[in-house]
């Protein structure tokens, strides 16, 4: 189909052998990342402790699957569970995002010592309440400051809270280390509404080189579905839409 790149969903980190998973990936000559599934009780900045330190074990354990496969990039909403909302003051927002980093800084050098990169996600406002925006990872990020933190963009979720995805992406600049090409409606990309051509240009302006990913859902995992909201079919079938994006992205970023 053209891919270079396999993104592996971590739901459970034991899922699957890893050492064979990375003998695959290396007879295919793929790059591998690995997404960040951040349930109830994985929760970074929960008030529970149990789950806080729930969820960090299972960052740490998501890390060590990464680094068996040979891969690089966590990838995901690595601060709080999806599905999340609350409204918080801003003395709250500010206690959390405190709490956050602290987990964060602790968590990049246990990266780093793995040779993975934690990139964080801004998720849309109906999945979390608490990174919406790419000015708001950036503040994270920055406060961690590791070369083991760093940020990754979503179309999906920037069309929806962005006031203008180029801006957004030119603000993450050099913090941008993957990135998520996604419709509008979860299906392939070019084939929605998406300002594809300023997404191409910004990158190019800030000279990203890193991983773009497709990301799509299927409605016949009945899991994720309900988790993303995924009620319908976007393509054919998976295979199409596959094809699709890949032939659109690889024309647009040429």
């Amino acid at each position: 189909m053209g891919f270079d790149w396999l993104e592996l969903p971590l739901e459970n980190p034991d899922d699957f052998d890893h050492e064979t998973a990375a003998q695959i990936v290396k007879d295919n000559n793929l790059g591998v990342s690995a997404c960040a599934v951040m349930g109830s009780e994985r929760d970074l900045i929960h008030e529970d402790k149990a789950v806080r330190d729930n969820g960090a074990a299972y960052i740490c354990a998501a890390v060590d699957a990464l680094h068996t496969l040979g891969g690089s990039n966590l990838v995901g909403p690595i601060y709080s569970a999806v599905g999340r909302v609350w409204q918080q003051t801003s003395d709250e927002r500010a206690k959390d995002i405190d709490l956050l980093v602290t987990q964060l800084t602790a968590l990049s050098k246990y990266a780093t010592d793995k040779s993975v990169v934690l990139c964080l996600e801004p998720l849309n406002r109906f999945e979390t309440s608490f990174i919406n925006l790419a000015s708001q990872a950036i503040e994270v990020v920055d406060r961690v400051d590791s070369d083991s933190c760093q940020i990754m963009l979503d179309t999906f979720h920037m069309n929806i809270e962005e006031k203008s995805l180029g801006d957004a992406i030119r603000a993450t600049g050099k913090r941008l280390a993957h990135f998520h090409a996604c419709e509008n409606d979860r299906g392939a990309p070019g084939s929605g509404n998406v300002t594809w051509n300023e997404v191409a240009k910004a990158l190019k302006e800030i000279g990203y080189d890193g991983p773009v990913v497709i990301e799509s859902f299927t409605n016949k995992v009945k899991s994720i579905a309900r988790a993303a909201a995924v009620w319908r079919t976007f393509e054919p079938s998976q295979d199409a839409l596959a094809e699709n994006g890949v032939g659109f992205l690889k024309k647009l970023l040429a």
